[in-house]
């Protein structure tokens, strides 16, 4: 009898504390120069979620293509971030971008998205990719496609 009031407890527990569903991918914010200097530039963004369940899970980034000025720079992959359960929560992502890859994008506009980025201040900063959940066996992927013009100081 003790064996089985232990089994049906543990069971109610499992049950209610269930993924009922997916988290809620809300945005990409926050996009920021952090650092620049003659050889790199270090951009910062902030992916925002929201998990509605009682249990948490992982999220990972996978190879989320950075782009600056229309030219691909760079890709971001991270460890896995644990997702708290019932709460709003944000993944940090960081690059560093070398200012030579910025340079070898197509000879044509090159000169001009440079001379239009120095003139106006400000790079067009673009995160294209994927982001993946994964909970108890059930995984899930955020399509990341994300645009900002990001000041830039001399």
């Amino acid at each position: 009898m003790r064996n089985f009031i232990l089994l049906l407890t543990l069971t109610l527990t499992v049950l209610s504390c269930s993924v009922k569903e997916k988290p809620l991918f809300i945005a990409v914010q926050d996009i920021e120069l952090v650092e620049s200097n003659s050889k790199t530039l270090t951009l910062k963004a902030d992916a925002i979620f929201e998990n509605p369940n009682d249990l948490g899970g992982s999220l990972e980034s996978d190879d989320i293509s950075v782009y600056v000025n229309d030219v691909m720079v760079a890709h971001v992959s991270s460890e896995s971030f644990k997702v708290p359960a019932r709460k709003e929560f944000t993944i940090p992502l960081k690059v560093k971008v070398s200012i030579d890859s910025i340079l070898k994008g197509d000879g044509n506009n090159l000169l001009s998205s440079i001379l239009n980025s120095v003139l106006n201040k400000e790079i067009k900063v673009h995160y294209k990719g994927e982001i993946v959940y994964k909970s108890f066996g059930f995984s899930y992927t955020y399509p990341v496609d994300e645009t900002e013009m990001v000041k830039i100081k001399f």
